[in-house]
Order: C-alpha cells, then structure tokens, then sequence
C-alpha cells in the first residue's frame, strides 16, 4: 500500500500533538508494511483555489498555479492508494492549510453533473484515493469533532472513501507526567490503529476505544490546569512555546490548584524508598491548610492537616508560590525567616529532587 500522510500542523518542534498523532499512526503503517511518505503542508507553497475552472476546462486535469501542489503534492496524491489528511481542530474544524489542500484537489473532479441516490455529483477524472481524517483539539469533549466529521462524510463518506477517523479530544494532557501511562496506551493503540488500518482498510472497536479513552477522569482538572497555564502566559506576556522553551511552571492560584500542580512535578525516581507526609500551612492572600503523601513512588494530595507530618511549611501563600515557580530562592527565603519548617529538615532539602520539574 502506497500513502500519502499529510500533516498540516504550523506547529512543530515536539508542541504539535497532530504530529505526535501522527508520527505513531504511520509508524504502525510501515509495521505493516505500507509504503508511507509523510508530508508537512507548513513547508510546502499551495495557494489558494481560484475558483478559475481552468481545470475543468483549458487545461483538463491541471491546475493553472504552478505551485508545490501542482508540481508535488497532487501528482503523488493521485498516486497514492490512501492519504491520510492529519489536521489540528481550528474553530470546530480542519484549519486552513489542510482546507486550501484539498480544495486544490479539484482536478481529480470533471465538470459534468451526475444525478445520484444520494444527491447530485461530479464524476471522477482520476482515481481518488482512499482516507483517513486524524484531529486532535484541547477541549475534553469528543463532540468537539462532531461539525469535522459530518463535513468529511457529507463529502467523502457517500463514495465510500473514509476509510476511519482518528479524533483525539484533551490533546495538550498527552504531554503532562501525570497522565503519561495513558497518554502512551493512547499512542500505542493509535500506533495498532496504523497496522490495522493496512492490513484491513479499518480499526477495530477495541483500538478505536483505547484511542478515544479518557486521559482526564475530570473535566474540572482540565479546566483548571489550562486556565492556570494560561493565566502564567498572560502575566509573563509570553506564548505557549515560549512557556516551554524558558521552563516555566504555572502558577497556583488557591490550594486547590496548588494541589493539582505539585504532583506534575513529582519526580518518582528521586523518592522510590522515601515514606513521608508534607504538610503546608499557607497565610496571606490565601489562607488553609493541605498535605502530601509520598509513599512508594507515588504521591496522593488531600486538603486540610494531616495527623501526623514528618515535614510542616508555614508560609505566606505568595511566597511558596514564588519559590515553586522559580521566582524567589526558597534557600535564602528560609534564612529570611520568610517562611518556617517544623520536622525533617532533609526533606526541605530534597524539595528540589522530589520536585524539579
């Protein structure tokens, strides 16, 4: 099997969840064997149908630009036995690079109309090759996809050339350390998805399930987790990859963000033998009380005080805050007497091991 996989991302260096879709979908197709180009529409010249039908009708079959598609693209589209059309969501839909391509598509049609079952049509010039439609969007919702995919079977589903959709809602949590374990099930059923796709032009529901699983049990985690992250962006006047790039941490605005961003930063290596209960006391700004069980490697966050802590932080909310996310040295805080600790002192100065990222 020949194919075609177009990726139609502007984003890329690892901050493109489309890609990272993508790169496991093909990857299962040339397990199985498959014959797999992939294409990034951002490095490619397509400009925009005209609306000329001077490919209907001077030039029959040949687009008047002489572009990256004209010259590229749509020859090793026809050539294709599948293409896969790999989009972000963009406005409950595909964005514009992968529109403008397929739009270009145009050629493959003759002019002529053609009353059907389903409606009238434009028969086919060429052979049109068989597709997959991959998307994935921020928003937890599936129905986010719901315009996306009632456009692709309004348009392709009546010739019978959808071969599956791949829609993956909550995105942006496939990188959190978290969620990691499922996020990697998802890619790994994504990455089965491919070889299936190969071998029997469809995915089974057991895969397909394992693609659309939950990541975040609860969309109150997720709205919380993204609108902390964004109000960082705002306050730090940066961009997402930005973010990234200077190694920034969001910023909890109560406990109980405080308790939801801790733990992403746990490092399970640093405490696989260590035991212990962390408790903080915050005043100022944002008063309370929660704790932290460390036992196992894992970590578990509960509100309010705990019955017995090995290690209790009394401190200004802002203050931790500003030590957690790189602001202020919580070393020299400490000798500041800007905050105080009560019990195991070596715990304190694990903090940076236990939660270095």
């Amino acid at each position: 099997m020949k194919v075609l996989a177009l990726n139609s991302s502007a984003r890329k260096g690892g901050q493109s969840k489309t890609e990272l879709m993508l790169s496991y979908l093909v990857k299962g197709m040339q397990e199985a064997g498959a014959d797999v180009e992939t294409v990034h529409l951002r490095e490619k010249t397509i400009r925009n149908c005209v609306g000329c039908f001077t490919c209907w009708t001077k030039t029959p079959g040949k687009c008047i630009h002489k572009d990256d598609m004209s010259k590229e693209l749509y020859p090793k589209w026809l050539a294709s036995d599948l293409a896969v059309y790999a989009t972000p969501l963009y406005h409950f839909h595909m964005n514009a690079a992968m529109k403008a391509f397929i739009e270009r598509t145009l050629p493959v049609l003759e002019p002529f109309l053609v009353e059907g079952q389903q409606g009238t049509s434009h028969p086919l010039r060429d052979r049109h090759p068989l597709l997959v439609f991959l998307s994935v969007a921020g928003f937890p919702e599936a129905e986010i996809f719901d315009q996306l995919s009632a456009w692709v079977n309004s348009v392709y589903g009546r010739a019978g050339a959808v071969v599956a959709e791949i829609y993956r809602p909550a995105a942006e949590t496939m990188v959190t350390r978290p969620y990691q374990a499922i996020a990697n099930d998802v890619l790994e059923a994504t990455l089965a998805a491919g070889r299936e796709i190969v071998e029997s032009l469809k995915i089974s529901p057991a895969t397909m399930a394992r693609i659309k699983q939950d990541i975040v049990e609860d969309n109150k985690i997720l709205h919380q987790m993204g609108n902390m992250f964004w109000k960082t962006c705002i306050e730090a006047g940066v961009t997402p990859k930005e973010f990234e790039q200077k190694g920034l941490v969001p910023r909890p605005d109560s406990i109980d963000t405080f308790m939801l961003v801790l733990p992403m930063g746990f490092n399970a290596d640093a405490a696989t033998d260590l035991n212990a209960i962390m408790q903080f006391n915050f005043s100022g700004q944002v008063e309370g009380s929660c704790h932290f069980k460390i036992k196992e490697g894992k970590i578990s966050a509960r509100d309010g005080a705990a019955q017995h802590a090995d290690i209790t932080i009394n401190s200004p909310f802002e203050i931790w805050m500003d030590i957690m996310t790189g602001k202020a040295d919580g070393q020299k805080l400490f000798v500041e007497q800007k905050y105080t600790v009560d019990g195991n002192l070596e715990l304190l100065l694990k903090m940076n091991a236990l939660f270095g990222t």
